[in-house]
């Protein structure tokens, strides 16, 4: 097939493009390159350097695709409390861009970069896709504007879609990997002490009820993430809009994942324990059993010191272009 793929020098859209060209689809990469890397898109895709709304929307109606791969938005849970504007234009606004561009082009099959962030704070876990959405902050909220939006564009304009909802990506693969200027994410904050270019890691809340106090959270390595892409391509039905969780079904604390990052770099790192952030819950666990029953979805790579060597490696292979703590 020839794919379209939106936000590809991105971390996660950069190794599905990768993973995707590997099994013999043609990829296009349309990014801005506002948060991604051009060093991100793998070199047998095709880069077009571009904003979502008005690039992707060209090649769509000069080129003909088989599909989108959407991965392209503003993702920073602080950033959109403070901005949401930006929020709801980068992600919500755009997006509805892409969907008209497809539409008028009738380009068949959408895969969308959802979140777990949609959930907001569960009531149970592990969390299901019939969970309650209450995301609790505009970048979870925008996500499920979107995945609105996309299930009106099945219905009304047999788009095939599916939305994939991430709970903590994690891990490298071919190459590329995870190293953005604004790190939130918690593997490779841990791995910025490990290499100097941070102090100490902050854990935020050790009182928790949880076995060892610290939150606990569900790690899926992005491998296993491009394969969930793969796989709902292939199966994406006309006039359908399918919602799928993607996580190990496992969780590991803070704490764990601290003691796994020593492990396999061989390095001490200091921890400062940090007052509960609000808003974060206690526990936050996928229940991926409906990518597995109807996907046909096997995670492969759900051990913690797995996707943490492989973040390692990959961080040091970059040398000085990996980024320091802000």
């Amino acid at each position: 097939m020839k794919l379209l793929v939106t936000g590809g020098a991105g971390y996660v859209g950069g190794v599905c493009a990768q993973v995707l060209a590997e099994r013999g689809h043609e990829v296009v990469v349309v990014d801005d390159l506002s948060t991604g890397n051009a060093d991100g898109v793998p070199g047998a895709a095709r880069f077009v350097h571009g904003d979502v709304a008005e690039t992707a929307p060209e090649l769509l109606r000069a080129e003909t695709f088989d599909g989108v791969l959407h991965f392209a938005a503003q993702s920073l849970v602080g950033e959109s409390v403070q901005q949401p504007e930006k929020y709801w234009d980068g992600n919500v606004v755009k997006t509805f861009r892409l969907l008209e561009a497809m539409r008028h082009t009738g380009t068949p099959r959408l895969v969308f970069s959802s979140t777990a962030a949609v959930y907001g704070e569960p009531e149970q876990v592990p969390i299901t896709e019939d969970a309650p959405t209450r995301p609790t902050n505009p970048y979870g909220a925008s996500k499920l504007a979107i995945d609105h939006a996309v299930t009106s564009y099945a219905i009304a304009h047999g788009l095939a879609a599916t939305s994939l909802r991430y709970f903590n990506v994690a891990g490298a693969y071919g190459g590329l990997g995870e190293n953005r200027v604004v790190e939130t994410h918690l593997i490779p904050l841990v791995l910025q002490v490990a290499l100097g270019h941070r102090k100490a890691i902050s854990v935020f809340g050790t009182d928790w009820p949880t076995p060892d106090g610290t939150a606990v959270r569900d790690y899926i390595h992005i491998r296993d993430l491009a394969e969930a892409h793969l796989l709902a391509l292939d199966t994406a039905e006309a006039g359908v809009h399918r919602v799928y969780n993607l996580g190990s079904g496992a969780g590991f604390s803070v704490r764990e994942v601290i003691s796994a990052c020593e492990r396999i770099t061989g390095l001490p790192i200091a921890a400062q324990d940090a007052p509960r952030r609000p808003g974060d819950p206690a526990v936050l666990i996928a229940s991926s059993d409906r990518a597995v029953a109807e996907l046909g979805w096997r995670p492969e790579h759900n051990d913690l010191d797995e996707i943490v060597s492989d973040a390692w490696s990959f961080l040091r292979s970059l040398g000085d272009r990996a980024h320091s703590a802000g």
